[in-house]
């Protein structure tokens, strides 16, 4: 009797299965509609808070100056709007820094 050996696969058959499995990661790549809308509201969203966060900043400045408030409200408010304006760079630090 002679050795039993696994049939040969034709080398043709390959770059079709190759294709067919890279398929699913090209649809995966598409940008999503919700994504897209999410982003176009967030950048939308900060074109308006931005004049609307300064002119705070200054009605709370002067505010301080005529002695209506303490100045600690005017640093707060600051240090508020600059953790909000900074959090998406806040959070890539914070995740690099755990290696996320």
């Amino acid at each position: 009797m002679g050795r039993i050996t696994a049939p040969r696969l034709r080398s043709a058959r390959w770059p079709p299965t190759g294709v067919l499995l890279l398929i699913p990661a090209s649809a995966l790549a598409q940008a999503s509609p919700f994504n897209t809308g999410a982003n176009s509201l967030l950048q939308f969203t900060l074109t308006i808070a931005t004049p609307i966060a300064a002119l705070i900043v200054i009605g709370l400045a002067i505010a301080a100056a005529v002695g209506k408030i303490a100045w600690s409200w005017v640093i707060g408010a600051i240090v508020g709007i600059a953790a909000i304006f900074g959090a998406p760079q806040i959070v890539a630090w914070i995740r690099s820094m755990f290696g996320v």
